[in-house]
């Protein structure tokens, strides 16, 4: 089962470089580089510069990147212009209180609109997986129950896309199935779920995080070759999303 802490316990004694990003405030990243050292997740330098924080990641002056609490448009924007990616696609590494982890997408709310997207952010979630999940199963979500078809034509199209995307995923070779609207049961069965689009799915990831509790180690941006970890600047602190940035590095040295 795929935990928070075997992603801890693969950080650790790593060797990676990872760059933390800290906005107007720098104490919240300094305790967290600190924080960091002390159960040795890698050398962590701290940058204030998004762009330069992309570069050195982009030219492999670190192996990985947290955004940390700089601005969200910036330090994308920076990601875009280095990786040369016109749109960044993330997923979110949650946990449950009481539950196991998955990979939740899309998060990002102009993410997931179409079937290509949500196909394609299935497909980039199972390649980040596949080094602490041999074969991940992925579960589709829709607005409604496959009953519900024909209560409301909004509703109906989710249903739609999420049969679409399953048949497509379905037949290359990746283990999918339509969860409809039960997230209760594929936040239990399934390692990745992707949400019926992105406004559904930052609801879903702060509902569980901000009121539930659960844990959330950061959305690694799936579209580039090195590891980037988006953060929410209401987190406490970023240790553990170094530590993610640390873990998912160490697939790209293998």
């Amino acid at each position: 089962m795929m935990t928070s802490d075997l992603v801890l316990s693969r950080a650790r004694s790593s060797g990676m470089r990872i760059g933390i990003g800290a906005g107007g405030d720098q104490r919240k990243a300094f305790k967290s580089r600190a924080e960091a050292l002390i159960e040795g997740y890698g050398e962590v330098t701290v940058y204030d510069d998004p762009l330069m924080l992309a570069e050195d990641l982009g030219e492999g002056r670190i192996d990985g990147a947290v955004r940390g609490d700089l601005g969200s448009n910036e330090a994308m924007a920076a990601v875009r212009s280095v990786f040369g990616v016109p749109k960044v696609l993330r997923a979110a590494f949650l946990e449950p209180e009481g539950g196991r982890m998955f990979l939740l997408a899309p998060v990002g709310i102009d993410e997931g609109w179409t079937v290509e997207e949500k196909v394609e952010l299935a497909r980039l979630s199972v390649r980040t997986l596949l080094p602490i999940s041999p074969r991940p199963t992925v579960g589709v979500m829709s607005g409604g129950r496959a009953s519900d078809r024909g209560r409301l034509d909004a509703v109906d199209r989710t249903i739609d896309d999420a049969e679409e995307v399953v048949a497509r995923l379905v037949g290359e070779g990746i283990d999918a199935r339509d969860v409809q609207i039960l997230i209760e049961n594929a936040s239990r069965e399934c390692d990745i779920v992707i949400a019926p689009d992105g406004i559904s799915g930052n609801l879903i990831f702060r509902t569980l995080h901000f009121l539930g509790k659960g844990k959330a180690l950061g959305a690694p941006v799936l579209n580039i070759d090195r590891p980037y970890i988006d953060t929410s600047r209401a987190k406490d602190g970023y240790a553990d999303s170094i530590a993610l940035a640390a873990a998912l590095a160490m697939r790209n040295r293998a």
